[in-house]
């Protein structure tokens, strides 16, 4: 028998009636008459087509058939019960998987980070990295692969909107036996005759743009171009040459024992972004992580910059 008027209201009338032995105290709990309650009951019994408990003067007590019936209601207001919670996390960015793009660096310090701080505060938020080329970060937002990324800027277009989240220099990373790890800052013409690895079609375009403006001769040109950072990282903790990324690489770059110094005259800056699509609503989980992960980032950033100036001091 479809049950199609049975209501979550009956269903906590009969339980509370079942655990307080009264209608009027159920009544109580609920903030409903006894009248009302009784006409939840009688309305339930109807369509069960059973009475669900034995009346006197004195008590209320489970009939046979309603003692049979309990466990099927407590389940199902358990589930209903449970399904509210679940929306109400939904809805107030509380619970929901996120997915998150970026690429090495920023994916092996400063995202883990910023999920460990996240998740002390919305544990039941599932954000997963994924792991993404520079290259391919607008594109995998764009098409729905990911609900955002982070990295540095690029072009995006209009279906994916770009957020700066904080600047950061172009540097250069060098071991501290390097000639040039003496000097205080590092000019361009230094580096014209250093060998210098690349990271990447993304950093090697970089490196070649900064000196665009200037005759062939002059241009600075890496002499080699590597697919991952780590392994320029170990070129030059090596001395076998110099690599030049933003400052925000400073947590990875640390571990190979690198030593950071400005390039100046002119310094080159690079934005550091998180992508969002401008046709999908985020779902609340991710939108609230988005939100948190913008002013995380900017806090993060100067804090690297503070330790990294202070090590240098």
């Amino acid at each position: 028998m479809p049950l199609t008027r049975v209501t979550i209201r009956q269903f906590e009338a009969f339980l509370a009636i079942v655990d307080l032995h009264s209608i009027g105290a159920a009544a109580q709990r609920l903030g409903l008459t006894s009248s009302a309650v009784s006409q939840l009951l009688a309305e339930l019994e109807a369509e069960l087509g059973f009475r669900l408990f034995d009346r006197t003067t004195r008590r209320v007590a489970l009939s046979s058939a309603g003692q049979d019936f309990l466990a099927s209601a407590e389940s199902v207001l358990r589930h209903v019960r449970a399904a509210a919670q679940s929306a109400d996390d939904i809805r107030n960015r509380a619970a929901g998987i996120v997915r998150v793009g970026a690429p090495l660096v920023i994916a092996s310090t400063a995202l883990p980070a910023a999920i460990a701080e996240y998740a002390r505060d919305k544990p039941k938020v599932v954000v997963r990295i994924c792991d993404t080329e520079v290259e391919q970060l607008v594109e995998r937002v764009e098409s729905g692969d990911i609900d955002l990324a982070i990295g540095p800027d690029r072009q995006s277009g209009a279906r994916v909107r770009c957020e700066p989240a904080f600047a950061s220099p172009w540097v250069m990373w060098c071991s501290a036996t390097h000639p040039l790890a003496a000097r205080r800052r590092v000019q361009w013409p230094h580096l014209r005759d250093v060998p210098i690895v690349a990271t990447g079609r993304d950093h090697e375009r970089a490196v070649d743009q900064m000196r665009a403006n200037l005759p062939v001769e002059a241009r600075i040109v890496p002499v080699e171009v590597v697919d991952n950072v780590t392994t320029a990282f170990g070129l030059a903790a090596q001395g076998l040459a110099v690599t030049l990324a933003p400052a925000y690489v400073a947590p990875l770059a640390r571990t190979f024992g690198l030593v950071m110094k400005r390039i100046v005259d002119p310094e080159t800056i690079r934005e550091v972004c998180v992508y969002r699509s401008t046709e999908r609503a985020l779902s609340p989980s991710a939108d609230g992580f988005a939100d948190f992960v913008m002013r995380w980032l900017k806090r993060w950033d100067r804090e690297t910059q503070a330790e990294a100036r202070g090590k240098r001091a």
